[in-house]
């Protein structure tokens, strides 16, 4: 399969899964058990035999209810994985816009995706070996509990008395 169509068939799959969840799960947003506020930490990735493979550092930031998360591996290879999430914190967690980087030999193609949850909007950049970079932009109707970029703080919010919470990514 060409990679102009494996981007297409992975975006699509994206909006499908999407849709699918919004709708089959009726997922709801995870409320907020306390405020998120400055957090700053250094993550190491490992494979289970323990070697490493990157190090990472994530921050956070709040201001008021608005939230921005930063999450970046870089990678011994070389590769770059950096995810740049911004949600609301009011009453439950509402993803606004989500940002990440892929690239390097770690990753099959270098991507660039954004998401802009208030304008429903995916933009997807990627570029084939040789080729110049190409953009999908797509309007998809998002579900509320869209959850990309936020799993970290989500887990610390998830009931422990609650058998299952579902969200969309």
């Amino acid at each position: 399969m060409a990679m102009v169509e494996r981007v297409r068939f992975r975006l699509l799959a994206l909006a499908c899964a999407t849709l699918l969840a919004a709708s089959a799960l009726s997922a709801e947003r995870v409320p907020v058990r306390h405020k998120e506020g400055l957090m700053h930490g250094f993550l190491a990735l490992r494979t289970l035999e323990g070697k490493s493979l990157a190090d990472g550092e994530m921050t956070q930031i709040a201001e008021g209810d608005r939230v921005t998360s930063h999450l970046v591996f870089r990678f011994k290879d070389g590769s770059l994985y950096d995810d740049k999430a911004i949600f609301s914190q009011g009453g439950s967690f509402r993803l606004l816009s989500d940002h990440l980087i892929e690239r390097g030999p770690s990753f099959k193609q270098p991507m660039e995706t954004s998401i802009d949850a208030s304008a429903d909007t995916i933009t997807v950049h990627y570029k084939d070996r040789g080729e110049e970079e190409k953009v999908i932009k797509r309007q998809l109707k998002l579900p509320p509990d869209l959850a990309n970029g936020m799993l970290f703080t989500l887990v610390k919010h998830i009931q422990p008395n609650v058998p299952q919470t579902t969200v969309s990514l």
